[in-house]
């Protein structure tokens, strides 16, 4: 089953069954794991021509394996791309993206709010470049607009936002940067490919952190890039090979395909949960502002039922009374985990301004949205009541 046959079966069913690799001579329902780093060739000119591109086959796990193969044309099929190159993590997807695209002189543009070391990476790493890294509040694309020019290469945001849930128009925002001819990538690490689908959108390359929901269970770090075949190329033989070194260890690539096998599952089960969340939060008088899609109130909740298949399963609020009163709640926690990262099986929740976003400036997360007082949770598939029970007992004491 190729990408192209997507629309032929549901999303569970190619999850566990697209493009399963049918040459393992024993016939083995679950594909074996090649834990090797280097492929023998049957001569010297078998090796000669697959260093020029003129056959194909594996060289080198840098360049490829089975098992990275074999998972990387299944979650092509799931997102709707031609092409798919997974790495180490979510971080080297950003990076090796990047670095095969820019270069000194470049601009790019970036919502105002965006994943810690994200944000780390574009003003302490690109900038020092010569690269021009740019925040935009892409909320409007109108603000796209006025600030996009011939200059820019890429357009970059996170869509729902980490950690405060903003959600920006995929096709509003694709449409001006193909205007001037600039690449669009997006982070769809908080939805997966069972909820959105950024390059069905309009979006060129599609990035995620594996190691969040399309793993699930915190036992792995990966990460994902989906574009199409022609930008995959330059990705693969320049961003990953050349630049960043971020391969993906075959053994990691079994536990993400192992766990796309339950993802529509569990996304269900994590969206419910979050929605139960949300209400509970809402209705309670120590809370001073829920972000959730799913919500009514949520300011771009049509915009988030036009795009999404369903709201995810994190929640960002506000407790009155700030920062104090969030670590308070925190610290009161006993079935949730206070941890960061996210899409794990157990509930976690953490502090973006001292965790997860702490490389901005305070002034930086102020004028950005990530107040002193947020508090971001990652709703897990235990059952609910007991979710919001622990929850409870923790607002009663804060």
């Amino acid at each position: 089953m190729s990408s192209t046959d997507k629309n032929k079966k549901g999303f569970s069913t190619r999850a566990i069954h697209a493009c399963h690799d049918k040459s393992d001579p024993y016939k083995s329902l679950t594909s074996p794991i090649y834990m090797t780093s280097t492929f023998e060739f049957a001569t010297a000119e078998e090796g000669g021509a697959r260093f020029a591109g003129e056959e194909g086959g594996y060289i080198y796990t840098r360049l490829g394996n089975p098992t990275l193969n074999e998972l990387e044309m299944r979650l092509a099929n799931l997102e709707g791309a031609e092409a798919c190159l997974t790495v180490a993590s979510g971080m080297g997807a950003i990076t090796s993206v990047f670095w095969s695209f820019v270069e000194p002189g470049d601009e790019i543009l970036v919502d105002e709010t965006l994943y810690g070391c994200t944000f780390a990476y574009f003003r302490h790493g690109l900038a020092k470049f010569g690269i021009t890294v740019r925040h935009v509040d892409m909320r409007n694309p109108d603000n796209l607009i006025s600030e996009i020019s011939s200059k820019t290469r890429i357009v970059y945001f996170e869509t729902p936002a980490n950690p405060n849930m903003r959600i920006v128009d995929i096709k509003a925002i694709a449409k001006i940067a193909h205007n001037v001819g600039a690449k669009v990538v997006v982070d769809n690490t908080y939805s997966t490919p069972y909820l959105q689908n950024p390059i069905v959108l309009g979006a060129d390359i599609v990035v995620h952190s594996a190691t969040k929901y399309l793993g699930g269970h915190g036992d792995l770090m990966a990460g994902v890039i989906l574009s199409s075949a022609e930008d995959m190329q330059q990705i693969r033989y320049v961003g990953l090979k050349d630049m960043t070194g971020a391969v993906l260890s075959p053994m990691n690539a079994f536990l993400v395909a192992r766990g796309l096998k339950t993802l529509e599952l569990r996304m269900d089960r994590h969206c419910d949960n979050a929605e139960k969340i949300a209400d509970l939060l809402e209705a309670s008088k120590k809370v001073a502002k829920v972000y959730f899609p799913g919500l009514k109130s949520f300011e771009q909740h049509e915009l988030a039922k036009a795009q999404m298949k369903g709201f995810g399963g994190m929640i960002a609020f506000e407790l009155n009374g700030g920062h104090e009163a969030g670590l308070k709640f925190l610290n009161n926690l006993e079935l949730c985990k206070i941890a960061v990262s996210l899409g794990d099986a157990e509930t976690l929740v953490e502090h973006p301004a001292s965790m997860t976003h702490s490389p901005y400036e305070p002034e930086e997360r102020l004028k950005y949205g990530i107040t002193e007082g947020l508090v971001r949770i990652s709703a897990g598939l235990e059952n609910a009541v007991d979710i919001l029970a622990d929850i409870e007992q923790a607002l009663a004491k804060v």
